[in-house]
């Protein structure tokens, strides 16, 4: 939604093979229809991912590395706001690691 789903619809539109990182498989799939529909272009992927866990951001950038030839952006745009404190699973303050943590890791775990 929002910032992140236009994004994607712009680099759609320039015929770039897309991947929408997602937390949500039901939300996530329902904006690559959206965005195939509305582009024309059928190499819009999801793939899951919750930046506020680490093991799943190390999980991502493993199947990228893995699936993909090469990769020309990376718009990290997840991000959260006003929930109450929480710790995730490995121990991190919630936020933090969702706004911060979690797309420097990616960024780090997929440069060249």
């Amino acid at each position: 939604a929002g910032i992140g789903k236009c994004v994607a619809l712009d680099l759609a539109r320039r015929n770039a093979r897309t991947i929408l990182a997602c937390r949500s498989r039901e939300r996530g799939q329902a904006a690559v229809e959206e965005i195939r529909a509305a582009t024309g272009n059928p190499a819009v992927l999801l793939r899951l991912l919750d930046t506020s866990s680490l093991a799943s951001v190390r999980a991502f950038a493993r199947a990228v590395l893995r699936e993909e030839k090469r990769l020309d952006v990376l718009v990290n745009n997840a991000g959260l706001t006003g929930l109450p404190f929480a710790i995730t699973p490995e121990g991190l303050e919630q936020t933090f690691a969702t706004n911060y943590l979690g797309p420097f890791l990616l960024t780090n775990l997929l440069l060249g």
